[in-house]
């Protein structure tokens, strides 16, 4: 249980912030840089929620649950895996939370009409602000590639691959809630020259 009586702290006056191992980085560490841009992928997901009328219902429940695997994927990226013992057992994304991101993201593109050109974003609202989601959605997940990419940088696979299905749920999301795909709008190559 997460208890916080205290906001400030006062320890990152420094411009240094703790991992979840204890030990103290620079606040502009890339470690920090991924687990703070899935914190806004999380927050613009939160926005987009707000927009989402009932008849595309089933998409907000699934974003909420999202919302909160995003805080499960913060706590692993915050506590790398570096082999020492910790006294707790530290979160870490699942299997599972992977294999339902893709069982979700077929239901709803099973609902879709069919692509035919790339989607720009817009349409609605709530696809405008999903693709937001999407596009910060892929810095965080371009932060944690380039961080596993360190060998003293450990990111689990199943976290890569949870973020990498994440965006492709916001798009078919973002599709979703625009009439299912009726009210897309396409890109036209090559329109306005």
């Amino acid at each position: 249980m997460v208890v916080l009586n205290k906001i400030y702290t006062r320890t990152g006056d420094d411009g240094s912030t703790a991992l979840g191992t204890g030990e103290r980085v620079a606040k502009h560490d890339l470690r920090i840089a991924a687990y703070g841009t899935v914190d806004e992928t999380n927050a613009t997901i939160g926005v987009a929620r707000l927009q989402i009328d009932d008849d595309a219902s089933v998409v907000e429940e699934i974003l909420a649950r999202v919302q909160n695997d995003l805080f499960d994927l913060g706590a692993d990226l915050c506590t790398p895996d570096r082999g020492v013992p910790l006294e707790y057992e530290p979160l870490r994304i699942t299997g599972a939370q992977v294999d339902r991101l893709e069982s979700e993201i077929d239901k709803l593109n099973s609902e879709l009409e069919p692509l035919r050109s790339f989607v720009l974003p817009g349409g609605s609202i709530a696809a405008a602000s999903l693709h937001v989601a999407r596009t910060v959605c892929r810095r965080a997940e371009r932060l944690m590639v380039e961080l596993a990419a360190d060998d003293s940088e450990p990111v689990s696979d199943a976290a890569l691959r949870y973020i990498n299905r994440l965006s492709d749920l916001l798009f078919v999301a973002s599709r979703y809630v625009n009439d299912k795909g009726k009210a897309d709008t396409l890109w036209v190559p090559g329109q306005n020259r």
